[in-house]
């Protein structure tokens, strides 16, 4: 017995001696390991060529230098709202990520995983950002989905790197909130729509060397958020509105493929629209459209008045032109008079024109309200993060046919996540 708690000590101090023994920790409470230590059961490989295995309670990465793809162990399991956990070092300087709400999909000779991922480094100021992996990263100029996050947010958690040595990973989902921390700095703070479930992953980035340790992985499910649609394909295969309402609804029908048509002539002075049936406060909302001409608009946190285009407040707009996606705040009319709205209260024309899909294409068009904090997006991609202290914190979701207009548009997937109470709790975690 004495040689062999003297082998187990020997054995356990050479594991410490290279850092990579895992600590006996006890998993927080609602939280879940999603690595048992001993092999990779309940994990996948997808991409490249890298190497994975399990060792001294710890999942190691390691490139195969000079081969063509990124390599990621992907969990079979898909998480849509979470708190995920985890350990990381460098044992190899290189590149690396942990992919979250991620897909993968065929592409030439392998699997190519794509979505969303907390970027690692061994160095610089990007560990803790997310990058787009396979999907939006590097297109029009944009690296970082995180475009918007204060310098000195980032210098925080640079200065709180551990080079050489363990880091703690943070990340949580919320609907469309996501958030980051690096040693329990936040990060990134952002809202986005693109993809609200998918698998875990641990990248090994081609090229010429890299090598990582994870340890510690687990995670808290929090249940998935789903879109909340406005019209939806009845018993009797007819397509109808719920939750919301038409003006002029002689101006708007539906197509047998689902869309919902609005025709409007210049003729008339009023404004078509649809209109939500109760108000939202903290929520995402997104809409597909294309437009043959007019002017259009999603609406939020509108209050209903007598003015002929009946809505006053925000419209993220939709012109077909360097506009879309920009913030208007109109006008009412009360009892008779004009409550003056703010105008345009942020655009972002020459970004917006490289975005938006031209020629009569589809666009999606994406706001995200919570408090005073307004998020606009355009197929994707962040238009505008703006604290505006002077907007309604309330108000109807809608969809606008400008009067006096010559209007034909097409709109899809018009739908709303509202952000709960709960969601708040989680979301407003520092």
């Amino acid at each position: 017995m004495r040689v062999s708690f003297t082998a187990a000590a020997l054995t356990f101090g050479l594991l410490v001696s290279f850092g990579l023994a895992a600590p006996a920790a006890d998993v927080e409470e609602g939280f879940e390991s999603l690595f048992n230590g001993r092999d990779l059961a309940g994990w996948v490989k997808r991409g490249g060529s890298a190497e994975y295995r399990a060792e001294d309670g710890c999942i190691i990465g390691k490139c195969v230098p000079n081969t063509p793809h990124n390599t990621f162990l992907c969990t079979e399991r898909e998480l849509g709202d979470f708190i995920l956990r985890l350990q990381f070092k460098f044992l190899e300087d290189g590149n690396s990520g942990v992919q979250f709400r991620s897909a993968a999909r065929p592409e030439d000779d392998h699997e190519r995983v794509y979505g969303y991922q907390y970027e690692l480094s061994p160095d610089g100021d990007v560990t803790g950002r997310i990058y787009d992996e396979g999907r939006r990263g590097h297109q029009f100029g944009v690296i970082w989905l995180d475009a918007y996050t204060p310098q000195d947010r980032l210098d925080a958690a640079t200065a709180s790197r551990r080079e050489g040595d363990w880091n703690d990973v943070e990340i949580q989902c919320v609907g469309p909130s996501i958030k980051t921390w690096l040693n329990g700095k936040l990060v990134v703070d952002i809202f986005d729509s693109i993809a609200m479930k998918g698998f875990i992953g641990l990248q090994i980035h081609a090229g010429p060397a890299g090598s990582v340790a994870w340890r510690n992985i687990r995670v808290k499910d929090l249940g998935e958020s789903k879109w909340e649609p406005f019209f939806v394909q009845g018993d009797d295969g007819k397509y109808q509105l719920v939750n919301a309402r038409f003006v002029l609804p002689e101006e708007w029908s539906f197509t047998d493929d689902g869309l919902l048509r609005g025709v409007h002539s210049a003729n008339q002075q009023k404004d078509g629209l649809v209109i939500s049936d109760q108000d939202y406060d903290n929520f995402i909302a997104r809409v597909t459209y294309r437009m043959h001409g007019g002017n259009s608009a999603l609406y939020f946190r509108a209050a209903e008045t007598e003015a002929p285009w009946v809505l006053r407040g925000f419209q993220n707009e939709i012109a077909n032109n360097g506009k879309d996606s920009a913030l208007w705040h109109t006008a009412g009319i009360i009892d008779g008079k004009t409550i003056p709205g703010r105008g345009w209260v942020v655009t972002n024309d020459e970004f917006v024109e490289q975005v938006r899909n031209k020629n009569d294409e589809w666009n999606t068009t994406c706001t995200a309200a919570y408090g005073d904090r307004l998020v606009q997006m355009l197929n994707g991609f962040c238009t505008s993060d703006i604290v505006d202290q002077e907007c309604e914190k309330t108000g109807k979701l809608g969809l606008q046919m400008h009067g006096g207009a010559d209007c034909e548009m097409y709109f899809k997937d018009f739908e709303v996540m509202p952000i709960t109470a709960d969601m708040k709790k989680l979301i407003e975690r520092k």
